[in-house]
């Protein structure tokens, strides 16, 4: 052991460092002597401590990388102070160098991305995570994260989302209030628009706490504060929110079109059918049980040894979320999965020993629940179909509706609770969109999926395609008055090939065909006798 030491502090000792060179990291390097040629051999720097030969290329990277991977206890160990400092800072990736902010750039679209707090920089997880990644980063701060970074990162996106709007000819405008978890208020305005490819775009703009009342005069001055800065007034946008009277009233008073949100109101015709006493006792005492479950730890064993013994999936039981219509659904639909482990745990003495006044549905309950459920898959059909759409739905709604306003008309043979929850629902949706039936008309009837419209009556179509017409025929009238000024102003210039939409490839969906049936498959069966939609077409072509 001792002769192996020697050996290399005395091949250290022949190891040859140039005077030229002045970085602390030489310090641990040398260069052996070349005997043939009588000069140092700078091909390669040798290590003292390991005695390794490392290529030199005539900086000091190699060198660092060296001692980082092999000898990092002694780069925190130099024989004074001021050395260990300058050795750290010369192993530092320069702040403003090109990996240093690419780095920097990813953390900051990190936190934006996934909505972390500025703090997770200071997570010993987390920089643990970039020191194995990076060794010579120097982590951001939160302070240079907060006051430089990320708002030098929002005017770059902010400049170039507004450049892509300008090339919009139409804007949609989707607007809502929300609640955070802290009880703060908070508006959010996205835009959506049709790109030149023939491609659905939409951006979230901002999102700002509302700081004043919610009165629609307030609302609307904070939506077109919004809609102004981004400079989408000029763009004729139609504006989307939810069926709230102040967000109604309020898109009123700036005098844009106003479209009521479908999703939201399928859930508050849905709410109004909850409403109703026999079917909010029924609700109240899934809801009761379910609750139950949620808090008791001695429960949520026992069921789980049920759902066990009696083969059940091992779900536990869902509470509805006062919001959210669907929610509500689904607490029956998972109810009625584990009646038999619920019933067999509620009977057990271990459960009754802790809660006396706790049991299960009767079997009229059961048999009334499982009628809810049956009445409203059409309902739950019609809000996945908004959902999964990734094309602009204005086109769906009119079909939608009329669908719904079908599957909820009651029949002889329903029970009174389905009788009663069809009823309350039809009733409410019969008092949407009265003021904008021909609007959702026309949509639909340019919609190649709709343009049949066997959702309407003869009348209802012929007076749709003719109003179609019209506006067509002015719409073509004024784009040809246009393009003949532009023709004007060319004088010669190369005409700019306009992009064409994509030829019509739907794909299938098997969602919207269960709930619209005969309006979405008619589409496939106008192959030899035309529609009043295609001769409208020709028409408007003569």
């Amino acid at each position: 052991m001792a002769s192996d030491t020697s050996d290399n502090v005395s091949q250290a000792l022949v190891l040859k460092t140039p005077d030229t060179v002045k970085a602390t990291i030489w310090s641990h390097f040398g260069f052996r002597n070349d005997k043939e040629k009588d000069k140092l051999d700078k091909s390669k720097a040798i290590c003292k401590v390991c005695q390794m030969e490392v290529k030199y290329c005539g900086n000091t990277t190699n060198l660092r990388n060296h001692m980082l991977r092999h000898h990092q206890d002694l780069m925190s160990k130099p024989s004074t102070g001021s050395q260990q400092m300058k050795l750290k800072q010369t192993l530092q990736l320069p702040a403003n160098s090109a990996r240093s902010l690419k780095i920097t750039e990813a953390i900051a679209g990190f936190i934006c991305k996934d909505m972390r707090p500025y703090s997770v920089v200071e997570n010993e997880g987390f920089r643990r995570l970039i020191k194995v990644t990076e060794p010579l980063y120097v982590m951001v701060s939160r302070k240079r994260l907060s006051e430089e970074v990320i708002p030098n990162m929002y005017q770059s996106v902010k400049e170039d989302v507004k450049s892509k709007l300008k090339s919009a000819v139409r804007v949609g405008i989707t607007s809502d209030t929300w609640t955070s978890v802290a009880t703060e208020s908070y508006m959010s305005v996205t835009a959506h628009y049709i790109d030149e490819e023939w491609n659905l775009i939409s951006y979230v703009l901002q999102t700002t706490e509302v700081e004043t009342d919610h009165r629609s005069a307030s609302l609307a001055e904070m939506m077109t504060v919004a809609i102004e800065e981004w400079g989408l007034m000029s763009k004729d946008p139609v504006m989307v929110t939810d069926n709230a009277a102040n967000m109604v009233h309020a898109v009123e008073i700036m005098g844009l079109t106003h479209v009521g949100c479908f999703a939201h109101i399928i859930n508050l015709a849905s709410q109004a059918g909850f409403k109703l006493p026999n079917i909010a006792r029924l609700l109240g005492r899934v809801r009761h049980i379910a609750k139950f479950f949620h808090r008791s730890t001695t429960a949520t064993r026992i069921l789980k040894e049920k759902q066990k013994l009696l083969q059940l999936k091992a779900h536990k039981l869902t509470i509805d979320v006062v919001t959210r219509w669907n929610s509500v659904l689904e607490m029956l639909e998972r109810f009625l999965e584990q009646q038999p482990a619920i019933s067999a745990a509620l009977l057990s003495p271990e459960v009754r020993r802790k809660e006396k006044d706790l049991c299960s549905l009767k079997e009229e309950d059961i048999t009334d629940a499982e009628d809810v459920v049956r009445a409203l898959k059409p309902m739950k059909t019609a809000t996945q179909v908004m959902s999964e759409e990734k094309s602009p739905t204005l086109s769906v709604i009119a079909p939608l509706h009329a669908m719904l306003l079908k599957e909820m008309t009651s029949l002889p043979e329903d029970s009174k609770v389905v009788k009663d929850i069809k009823d309350e629902i039809k009733k409410n949706l019969s008092t949407r969109y009265l003021n904008q039936k021909d609007m959702l008309h026309v949509a639909s009837a340019v919609d190649p999926r709709f343009k049949a419209l066997p959702f309407l009556s003869e009348e209802e179509r012929d007076s749709t395609f003719s109003r179609l017409q019209t506006e067509a025929v002015v719409g073509m009238e004024e784009e040809a008055s246009n393009q003949d000024d532009a023709d004007d102003e060319a004088d010669g210039v190369e005409e700019e090939v306009q992009p064409q939409p994509p030829a019509a490839n739907h794909k299938q969906s098997s969602t919207m065909e269960s709930l619209l049936g005969e309006a979405y498959r008619l589409r496939e069966e106008g192959g030899a006798q035309k529609t009043r939609a295609e001769e409208a077409e020709d028409e408007i072509k003569r």
